[in-house]
């Protein structure tokens, strides 16, 4: 820190939770809770000629002091479905996959950042090369392996988009624990809003 002060520099601290975690955290030993207020003086005096950026994916882990050392605060949400949906197509070759698919594979990467979902999509491509499935197959399976982390809702949506891409009730109540009448009742809902 001591180097990125005597120039006109950008320094990021990637990762500020590691460094400046709350200091009233009984389960911390003593030498981070001096680490912390040190981090908190080297904020404090940061000379105008540069730029310091912290980054965190746990705002919450923070000692609330590092809050007031920062003159701006920006908070990034999790990405919508649409942008989930417009990123998923990016990053497969949709030529091999029905849009409906791919609208149940971005439900369900709900919750995900972008760089969870790149690295998500990456290890479904790689499944199907390895075990030379064909993409949609893949595809599949792991709206299957993500289904439990998902709310009850989002599941029974993407059950029945599921089924809509041609996944029969019986697989798609396998893969995701929600039942048929769930599902069809869930596809009479929306062909009645489709046709209304």
């Amino acid at each position: 820190m001591d180097y990125a002060k005597g120039m006109q520099a950008v320094l990021l601290l990637d990762e500020l939770d590691a460094i400046a975690k709350k200091r009233d955290d009984a389960a911390e030993v003593g030498e981070l809770k001096r680490l912390v207020t040190v981090i908190l003086q080297e904020i404090e005096e940061w000379p105008e000629s540069g730029i310091l950026l912290g980054a965190t994916n746990h705002p919450d882990l923070l000692d609330p002091a590092v809050w007031r050392r920062f003159d701006r605060i920006l908070r990034f949400p999790m990405p919508s479905h649409a942008e989930l949906r417009r990123l998923v197509g990016q990053l497969m070759d949709t030529a091999e996959i029905p849009p409906e698919l791919l609208d149940a594979l971005a439900a369900g990467l709900r919750g995900c950042s972008f760089s969870d979902v790149k690295r998500s999509v990456d290890q479904v491509i790689r499944h199907a090369v390895v075990d030379e499935l064909p993409l949609d197959e893949a595809v599949v399976e792991f709206i299957g392996e993500r289904a439990g982390c998902l709310p009850r809702r989002a599941r029974g949506d993407m059950a029945a988009q599921l089924t809509r891409c041609g996944v029969s009730q019986r697989k798609a109540n396998e893969l995701t624990g929600v039942s048929r009448d769930t599902i069809r009742r869930r596809l009479s809902a929306c062909d009645g809003s489709q046709k209304g």
